[in-house]
């Protein structure tokens, strides 16, 4: 088996053992996510788009909707989700149309 293959099942292995623990043991779901970061970084693969969504920009914490992150859409300009962790106030910004298409 590739050794991305087996990055990959570790990596979602250790995304939803961080969901079950976020309530109950917030450090141990973070250093699951460091674990999983960690792994990915040393097979040098990206982390799928959901994973990537759970993970702080700015202080690389893990975040859950309506856990330790609030999660607003702004109509304005462009349509676009704000998710704002409320752990370091960081926010990200995502777009809900695709670049190019009206």
């Amino acid at each position: 088996m590739s050794e991305k293959i087996i990055a990959l099942r570790r990596i979602r292995t250790l995304f939803n053992l961080a969901r079950e623990m976020i309530h109950s043991r917030p450090d141990l779901s973070q250093r699951y996510v460091d674990i999983a970061r960690r792994i990915a970084m040393r097979v040098r693969i990206h982390l799928p788009r959901e994973y990537r969504l759970l993970i702080c920009r700015h202080c690389k914490g893990f975040i859950m909707p309506g856990v330790n992150c609030r999660v607003r859409v702004q109509p304005r300009r462009e349509p676009h989700v704000v998710i704002t962790c409320l752990n370091c106030g960081g926010f990200m910004r995502i777009p809900l149309r695709r670049r190019g298409s009206k």
